[in-house]
């Protein structure tokens, strides 16, 4: 009796959650490509096939990733919607203190994470640390479905497993947050740990040589040094405003930040150009 349910078609869904790739790959970005690639490594390929099927046909009616867990109902051929959640050993409270205080320390990260931008390399921070965002193998992701079939995927899993990669490419945060850090909770470590500023007159390659009078104006010590050090990656427009604890003020039930956020693009921009213009004069 199984093997006939197995095959019958799903009864179709109104409004469910389809996925925008109607043929080949699913997943867009480096980490939901990671993702899919960690899927159907050893994956059954007839049951990720039907799972894909299920996600673009809309079977999946909700999906919703909280930290350690990602839920989802699925309509199958039966009336009632399989239940299914998909979990993962996440990050530590320490570990997760771990990984803020590194980013933190790195301005480059944190200057673009506070704006709003996942930078790849996030990756390499974690693994100095022995850490990763998503297990070694699809062993590490612990499924459970209320369906009879036990495969591990069941189709009705892979349809949330695909769905999921390309709810990671609209919000990539969301791996953070399955990994069990919210957006909202890193941005506020990260405002609220102090940026590592490295001390001017530490010379590169001359850790412990004493800076002399004859030597002080030599590079790679001393004030000369300062004047060989790279200049500092570029701060996106508006960057205070992600940067600062928001003040308790509305215009017009609107956040001041986001009011002022256009200010500061256009002054960004208008300084764009005046330097242009001075540079082609």
């Amino acid at each position: 009796m199984s093997g006939f349910f197995e095959y019958r078609d799903p009864i179709p869904v109104e409004d469910g959650i389809r996925a925008r790739t109607r043929r080949g790959s699913i997943g867009a970005r480096w980490w939901s490509r990671r993702f899919v690639d960690l899927i159907e490594a050893s994956g059954d390929t007839g049951r990720l096939q039907r799972g894909r099927a299920y996600a673009r046909k809309g079977q999946v009616i909700d999906l919703k990733v909280a930290p350690y867990e990602v839920t989802a109902r699925v309509q199958g051929s039966v009336d009632e919607p399989y239940e299914v959640a998909v979990g993962i050993d996440a990050l530590s409270e320490v570990e997760w203190r771990a990984v803020e205080g590194e980013l933190a320390s790195r301005a480059v990260f944190r200057a673009r994470l506070l704006a709003g931008e996942m930078p790849p390399e996030i990756e390499d921070v974690l693994a100095e640390l022995g850490l990763s965002l998503f297990p070694e193998s699809a062993a590490g992701l612990h499924l459970m479905c209320t369906c009879p079939d036990y495969g591990d995927p069941c189709k009705h899993a892979a349809a949330v497993l695909y769905l999921l990669a390309e709810a990671f490419d609209d919000d990539p945060f969301l791996v953070l947050q399955w990994n069990g850090r919210t957006k909202e909770q890193l941005l506020t470590a990260l405002r609220r740990l102090p940026a590592a500023s490295p001390d001017p007159m530490d010379a590169d390659g001359a850790d412990d040589e004493p800076l002399s009078p004859s030597g002080f104006w030599t590079a790679p010590t001393g004030l000369a040094h300062l004047r060989e050090r790279p200049p500092a990656p570029p701060v996106p427009p508006g960057f205070i405003l992600r940067v600062a604890a928001p003040p308790p003020v509305r215009i017009r039930r609107r956040e001041l930040t986001d009011v002022l956020a256009p200010a500061y693009e256009a002054l960004a921009s208008a300084s764009f150009d005046f330097d242009e213009r001075r540079d082609d004069g």
